[in-house]
């Protein structure tokens, strides 16, 4: 879906959801481009990036991103990694964002007028579904090109339109980088 070119737009990116779908179509993203690309399509509001953190180690792969994304225009959301040991007794990680999207997305919603969301993650459907009540426009950007597909297909269907993120890559996207720092970690949710 095409923003308008007044049209208020508000960016919320599920950081290790869209590392999964960028990583499984083997591209890295611009997030530069992806900015360049919102502006000159309306009127960027505001661009959020949300990804859990691991906290006290001396080196963090996600780090550097997060200090790029900070100082380049994007609204950084961060949450420490909980480490907790499941059943079989194995150290497991989780950083689950989707309370945080959830509110700043209900909160941010009078004063957009479009919303994209760069996640497959099913749970958002209902939070779709009150955003567009609230008379907000979604578009999702997620893939179904890859295998499995890193859409959930109630999120797909909710969503005022879908964009493949394979076919923004031209736009946004760059081949990955053998060996490269990760753009977003990915945790057990």
């Amino acid at each position: 879906m095409t923003p308008y070119p007044t049209e208020r737009i508000a960016l919320f990116i599920d950081g290790a959801n869209l590392y999964s779908a960028a990583k499984a179509l083997n591209a890295d993203l611009d997030f530069s481009r992806l900015l360049e690309m919102y502006r000159a399509n309306g009127v960027l509001v505001r661009a959020y990036y949300f990804t859990a953190v691991i906290e006290g180690e001396e080196f963090s792969p996600i780090k550097p991103l997060v200090d790029w994304l900070d100082y380049n225009g994007f609204t950084v959301v961060t949450k420490p990694v909980k480490r907790f040991t499941d059943a079989q007794g194995h150290s497991r990680t989780k950083g689950n964002m989707d309370i945080e999207i959830a509110v700043d997305m209900l909160e941010l919603a009078p004063r957009v007028d479009h919303v994209v969301l760069f996640s497959g993650d099913g749970d958002f459907r209902r939070l779709v579904q009150a955003v567009q009540a609230k008379g907000v426009r979604v578009t999702v950007v997620s893939t179904m090109k890859s295998q499995p597909p890193q859409i959930a297909d109630e999120l797909r269907r909710q969503a005022d339109a879908f964009v493949e993120l394979n076919d923004l890559l031209p736009e946004i996207g760059r081949p990955r980088t053998p060996g490269a720092s990760p753009s977003a970690r990915v945790f057990d949710q």
